[in-house]
């Protein structure tokens, strides 16, 4: 991404991303009056896993011990008349290949959809479950198969829009530049130079080591005589939390997939209406304002409804101003990509093997050592390269992006100011679930999400992904 672009002020970034909900409205396509038919089909199925599950997302995993609302595998699927593609997301944290995979060959068998022409996607909520466990891997697999074979089924002739609009008061950069060296520590031994949700309105603050994208991107269809079938939105922010320990929930993503079902007037047809929240590039941006002292106090749950409340009501307000066309063409493409694993040197061999000697009860020179020491090691021991799955979609002028890793904000504005189409956005943690991706500039500055454990490939992996991305777009151009 250039200085320039990242140097934009906020208010031009906004313009920019309401300015794209009316740009796409603009282009010339063609009608279903020279013969050719668009059709959308949407459905969901339950994938909540059994409680005794371990919730996952922090250092220490936890029980399932709550439903506090059911989560669901989604799938849209679009049909041109020559090519189907579908989108499936997935109320969970990330989820493993061996699971899409699993699911990819029950799709194949129950429907004439092409496997290679699916992006599947996690939301990232931190209320869900392991995705790789014997017990519930086979639910996951299962649930977003029933999803794509209904949503294939539901298939008739429809109408296609899509835009964008801005909402920035959601997003914040939490990686920041600080002015207290024992904030910027970490598991190594070492010093950053920035450090990830640092003490909310700390004099240390100085300054976000990122930007954010404020544009919340969506893609809707109705049936013909204007019915909501579906509508898939996409927002780069990581998630919202502010639930009981143990826990599961949809979080915000689940919020707002049910208020803008409410907004469209869905409920008002006996047809269900599929409301989908994918999460954007938000590898380093979330809902705290750090700035801030003090602030509002919220009780259980109450937060991420406002998150949603405002994201939904924004997208009410652009969806208002698209204009749905007849058809338009649909492609996919994808290609894997090698990368090397990072593996620790001597001197970090030698230094957590010192950390794994410690007595239980010795001084710690950061809270996580330990768990990092393990991690390095499993990094040491583990394989030297993995194959990434990389995928991009086209719907007319709209390019859809799939990487899977928590992806920086950096990198999606990146592909969205090359991207040779007039609109795209990214779906991150799709098709399979690596950590996190920063760039080469902010794996210097360091902080958690650069961290070897945390990051777990080649320290360039971004420059590689986003070639390939840009490369598949203009192929599919």
């Amino acid at each position: 991404m250039s200085s320039s672009l990242r140097q934009l002020p906020v208010s031009l970034l906004i313009a920019t991303a309401i300015l794209g909900a009316f740009a796409s409205t603009l282009v010339p396509v063609a009608s279903a009056a020279d013969g050719r038919i668009f059709r959308a089909g949407a459905a969901m199925a339950d994938i909540t896993p059994p409680l005794g599950e371990m919730v996952v997302g922090g250092f220490a995993p936890f029980p399932a011990t709550a439903i506090h609302d059911k989560l669901f595998a989604k799938c849209l699927v679009l049909d041109d008349g020559e090519t189907q593609v579908a989108f499936v997301i997935c109320d969970n944290l990330g989820i493993i290949r061996e699971v899409y995979d699993n699911a990819r060959k029950m799709i194949a068998e129950e429907t004439k959809l092409s496997p290679d022409n699916i992006l599947m996607a996690a939301t990232h909520t931190h209320s869900g479950t392991r995705s790789s466990t014997d017990r519930y891997a086979p639910i996951l697999a299962r649930g977003i198969a029933d999803a794509a074979r209904q949503a294939y089924a539901n298939l008739e002739p429809a109408r296609i829009g899509w835009g964008g609009v801005g909402e920035p008061s959601e997003v914040f950069n939490r990686r920041w530049f600080v002015s207290q060296r024992e904030l910027l520590q970490n598991p190594f031994g070492g010093i950053d130079k920035v450090r990830m949700n640092p003490p909310r309105g700390s004099a240390a603050l100085i300054e976000p080591a990122g930007p954010v994208d404020p544009e919340v991107s969506f893609l809707s269809v109705q049936s013909k005589d204007g019915r909501p079938i579906a509508l898939l939105a996409n927002y780069s922010l990581h998630y919202v939390g502010g639930v009981d320990k143990g826990d599961i929930s949809a979080d915000y993503f689940g919020i707002f997939s049910r208020r803008i079902g409410e907004l469209l007037d869905a409920t008002a047809s006996d047809r269900p209406f599929v409301g989908m929240m994918s999460n954007g590039t938000s590898g380093d941006v979330n809902n705290i304002n750090f700035r801030a002292r003090g602030g509002k106090s919220y009780d259980k749950y109450e937060k991420m409804t406002e998150v949603a409340e405002v994201v939904a009501q924004r997208v009410k307000q652009a969806h208002d101003q698209i204009e749905f066309r007849d058809w338009v063409p649909l492609k996919s493409a994808r290609r894997e990509l090698t990368l090397k694993f990072r593996k620790p040197d001597e001197a970090m061999q030698k230094y957590m093997a010192e950390v794994m000697a410690k007595p239980a009860d010795a001084e710690k020179f950061h809270r996580y050592e330990t768990n990092y020491a393990e991690r390095v090691q499993k990094l040491l021991d583990g394989p030297d390269e993995v194959s990434i799955p990389l995928q991009a979609v086209r719907i007319g002028d709209l390019a859809i992006a799939a990487i899977p890793f928590e992806v920086f904000t950096e990198i999606g504005l990146e592909i969205k100011k090359e991207a040779p189409f007039k609109d795209a956005f990214t779906i991150e943690l799709a098709n399979d679930s690596h950590g996190y991706l920063p760039t080469p500039r902010q794996h210097e500055l360091g902080g958690y999400e650069t961290w070897m454990g945390t990051n777990r490939v080649q320290l360039d992996a971004s420059d590689k992904i986003t070639a390939v991305i840009l490369d598949l777009m203009r192929e599919l151009k």
